[in-house]
């Protein structure tokens, strides 16, 4: 009764959706000016007010304008992401809308566009709307198009167009009020469902492509006249171009036009490639509801598929058809889907992304079962034993979802797109949608998932849908209660964690509990294994987990908790537990270079290092740790290296505990224990050991970029004395305690640290900050102050003193090539850091106070700039020191290598004076690891 209650329930739900309304019209006269790069549009529109409100106002999206202006919110996402080209473009490069103007048959409307939302208009009506009523809107602008390096839309240099979002369309009209969103380059915009009647005029002889019906076509020397109809549609694709380089294939009434690039196969097997997609995606989800769909490069650039095939061409391990067949695939079940569903796309992205990585998965089963990772690489004998070459191709989504998931930086599935931070947005959260939906078809069985998929597919041909018409679908379908799968899965970044506990075993049967060790309390797959091959799986429903269960032996020597990595689980390493005597769970696996994790294993790591400075030469070694790519909350790390200046044993080593916390600002508490042991001189070597303890803090909103921490640490060092260094001192410890406070994006950059140190000899304070701001002419200001005292000072040596132009780095946390030479190239090393100043001026430290201010402008060239710096210096026994300097900065990569030339300090005209090449100053970072935050940042 219970099912035909469901059925019944759902047929009602389609019934009522049945409810058909007049769509919008938007019939337009468009003149395209290949030279100018615009678009003088004269447009009608028809507004048929859907809904059973009265409407004051209409809202129309005018994305094209998010171009006019760097300080929109597609361009602040720009700076969030650490990408330079829309700032650092010309005015001829940017695009927006100009001269708009609205009226109907009486007068003109008034609307407002504001400087906060400069990509959408509210129109407020002459009268109220009612509902079924509609209103005609009649628009004069013109459309200055903007480059496509942006977004991948625009104009390209190769003369031609690829058009989206390119005119003014009503807005989405829900739950009483309009959409307004945002252009922030997520292709996620709002539109109603319109009719398009398009008039197309283009200057000189081009050619079409477009997703609509090409209703006629003229062309001359002079003018292109296309006239183009759409009905049904969000938005429009248009692409013109002086020779088409799109490629036409016809599957059954479907024609596809793809520049997809492909390299060299041949073109039979291209076209069974996209005739088995297209029949495959028709099979999975339901029919395309119109004649034509294009799919091209830049559709595929915008959202590629992250993985080896990112690599350049030489390293690809795959074919080139596979390469191409996963492009296509990819590209044309997203377009297939945006095009054809009336989702919101900001808000319930997930399910998009959710369909498209769950059809994929099946593709890869159906046509490529068997293929890996890493592809034919997994193949190279080398490589064979890498968990990297034995993964499935499918399983590779998971890892790149875990990334996130162990860096504490995941995010529900269900949080607007435009809160996402890049890699959530591109792979993490599309990644983790499609595996979920896998999750619940394994869980559920009998492809209830997928019927589910191919209703909800046919609702949206009947009506605008939202999440809640997707839940409810898959509830009814349901033979289980699937709450949690809502309310865990897709609701919460809580993670999954289950172990097992209190395992006894017999020769007929074992005894077990399941222990959640997370919050979610979720359904998990029990699996028995004998010598590696799966000789049973059970599906534990919620009411069993933390429960005694008695199994059947079957003769199995392991039980492994979500053995095919089916719950995307937090922690797999726990999932294990071995019914043979005097067996490890997971037995030690020594890996040479890094490698995915294996949860079946206790991974060592061992990789080649090579260390630098002057005294202990080049120092090559071996490190070990136990850490792989992602975060985990133990790790270490010990590295031994041999000096060839010294022949003795140096090195460093690291043992860390990480506590992520999964709410509030405090994310994570790493406690710490480091040591190193180097040589600060010829004849002497130093042995640092310091104990630490940090506090991570971040925004709630995870796509600002403040990043917090607080750092306490005790510094316990003992030097070697030195015939060579004055003043060497034997041993100290230092209590250090810092406080740092840092925000980057491309247009600007502030910083603010303070740092106090107490020990017998000294007690000291000092602060520093630091704002650099890049103006729209492309040029930056960079200004910096630091402050410090000291609060005691009983020491008569120099070693504790704040340095002007040298760093005095007692405490060794500097990558210092030579710290006790004085002259050479290696002691023109420079840190800013302390007074920053970069002539070797007088004082050179001091021993009570220092205030300094350091400035500098960008020139002719935005790695090309201008330095100043001033100072007072306190020091014993001597009246304040007032002192200067100036000179021009080649920044090559900024604070990993740069040059300093000195021109005017207090020394005088320093190019006059001799041995000037003694006083040019460098910053060098032979750290790859320093060197990968530079392109990491944009995505984390």
């Amino acid at each position: 009764m219970k099912s035909i209650g469901k059925i019944i329930l759902l047929l009602i739900v389609l019934l009522v959706t049945q409810k058909q309304y007049a769509q919008h019209q938007s019939k337009m006269t468009a003149v395209v000016n290949m030279g100018s790069k615009t678009v003088a549009i004269d447009q009608e529109i028809t507004f048929y007010n859907q809904s059973n409100d009265t409407l004051t106002s209409i809202v129309l999206n005018d994305w094209n304008n998010a171009f006019s202006d760097k300080e929109s919110p597609m361009g602040k996402r720009f700076s969030d992401e650490f990408y330079n080209k829309f700032h650092m473009a010309s005015t001829e490069e940017l695009g927006g809308t100009i001269n708009l103007k609205i009226e109907d048959a009486q007068k003109f409307f008034t609307w407002e566009r504001t400087k906060k939302d400069p990509d959408y208009i509210t129109i407020t009506l002459n009268k109220t709307l009612l509902p079924n009523q509609k209103v005609k809107l009649h628009l004069t602008y013109t459309e200055k198009i903007p480059s496509n390096k942006f977004t991948e839309y625009g104009y390209f240099e190769k003369y031609g167009m690829h058009l989206k979002n390119w005119f003014l369309t009503p807005a989405r009209y829900e739950n009483k009020e309009f959409i307004k969103y945002n252009n922030e380059n997520l292709d996620d915009i709002a539109n109603a469902i319109s009719d398009f009647y398009i008039d197309l005029k283009i200057t000189g002889k081009n050619a079409i492509t477009t997703n609509l019906t090409i209703d006629q076509l003229t062309q001359a020397d002079q003018e292109t006249n296309v006239n183009l109809i759409g009905k049904n549609r969000n938005d429009v694709d248009l692409i013109i171009e002086k020779e088409s380089s799109y490629t036409s294939y016809k599957v059954n009434n479907l024609e596809i036009f793809t520049n997809i690039r492909s390299g060299r196969f041949n073109d039979s097997l291209k076209t069974e490639i996209i005739k088995r997609v297209v029949d495959y995606s028709k099979n999975q989800i339901g029919e395309y509801p119109f004649e034509k769909i294009v799919i091209s490069e830049a559709d595929y650039e915008k959202n590629p598929f992250y993985g080896l095939n990112q690599l350049p061409k030489f390293m690809r391990p795959f074919h080139e058809d596979f390469l191409f067949e996963i492009k296509f695939l990819k590209t044309y079940l997203n377009n297939y889907l945006k095009s054809s569903m009336q989702l919101d796309s900001r808000k319930d992205n997930w399910i998009y992304d959710g369909i498209q990585i769950y059809t994929m998965m099946d593709y890869i089963d159906e046509y490529h079962p068997g293929s890996k990772m890493l592809g034919s690489a997994s193949k190279f004998y080398l490589l064979r034993n890498f968990k990297m070459a034995q993964t499935d191709f499918n399983e590779q989504y998971s890892y790149y979802y875990m990334l996130m998931a162990r860096k504490n930086l995941d995010q529900p599935l269900n949080a607007p797109k435009n809160a996402l931070i890049k890699y959530n947005v591109q792979i993490a959260n599309k990644y983790k949608a499609g595996l979920s939906l896998h999750y619940l078809d394994d869980y559920l069985g009998n492809e209830i998932v997928l019927a589910g998929i191919k209703q909800f597919y046919d609702l949206n041909k009947q009506k605008q849908t939202n999440r809640s018409d997707f839940e409810e679908l898959l509830k009814l379908k349901a033979p289980k209660n699937i709450d949690w799968f809502f309310n865990y899965i897709i609701d919460s970044r809580e993670t999954i964690d289950y172990k097992f506990d209190a395992v006894s075993k017999t020769k007929d049967s074992v005894t077990f509990i399941v222990k959640n060790k997370g919050v979610p309390l979720v359904p998990m797959p029990v699996f028995g294994i004998r010598e590696k091959q799966v000789v049973f799986k059970k599906w534990l429903e919620t009411n069993e987990i933390d429960k005694e269960l008695t199994f059947e032996r079957k003769s199995i020597d392991k039980l492994t908790l979500n053995y095919a990595n089916e719950v995307p689980e937090f922690n797999l390493r726990n999932n294990s537990k071995s019914l043979r005597p005097f067996s490890l769970n997971r037995p030690l696996k020594m890996t040479f270079f890094e490698d995915l994790e294996d949860p079946h294993y206790s991974q060592l790591f061992y990789v080649p290092t090579l260390f630098f400075n002057k005294y202990d030469g080049f120092s090559p070694g071996i490190n070990f740790y136990n850490y792989s790519f992602f975060n985990k909350p133990f790790t270490f790390s010990l590295n031994p290296m041999y000096s060839i200046n010294t022949k003795s044993v140096v090195g460093s080593y690291n043992l860390a505990y990480n506590q992520f916390l999964r709410e509030g600002r405090l994310y994570n508490i790493r406690y710490a224990l480091n040591g190193s042991y180097y040589h600060y001189a010829p004849d002497a070597a130093y042995l640092k050991l310091y104990p630490s303890v940090s506090l991570s803090l971040r925004e709630p909103n995870y796509r600002d970029n403040r990043r917090q921490s607080i750092t306490l640490k005790y510094n316990i060092i003992n030097k070697e004395p030195s015939a060579i260094v004055i003043d060497s001192t034997d041993n100290y410890s230092i209590l250090n305690l810092k406080y740092f406070n840092i925000k980057t994006e491309v247009t600007s950059h502030v910083k603010f640290l303070t740092d106090v140190q107490f020990s017998g000899y000294f007690g000291k304070v000092s602060a520093e900050m630091e704002y650099r701001k890049l103006f729209k002419d492309n040029r930056y200001f960079n200004a910096r102050v630091f402050i410090g005292t000291f609060l005691y000072n009983s020491n008569n040596t120099q070693n504790y003193n704040f340095g002007v132009s040298r760093v005095n780095d007692y405490l060794f946390d500097y990558a210092v090539y030579a710290r006790s030479d004085t002259t050479g190239i290696l002691s023109q090393q420079y840190f800013f850091a302390q007074g920053g100043f970069k002539s070797f001026v007088n004082p050179e430290d001091s021993n009570r106070w220092l205030a300094t201010t350091n400035l500098s402008y960008s020139l002719l060239w935005n790695w090309f700039d201008a330095y100043a710096d001033f100072g007072l210096v306190k020091n014993k026994g001597f009246q304040n020191s007032f002192i200067y300097d100036s000179g021009l900065r080649l920044n090559l990569v900024q604070d990993y290598f740069e040059l300093y030339f000195p021109v005017y300090s207090s020394n005088g005209f320093e190019p006059s004076e001799k041995n000037y090449g003694e006083k040019i100053r460098f910053i060098f970072v032979f750290s790859p690891k320093s060197l990968i935050n530079l392109f990491t940042r944009k995505w984390f």
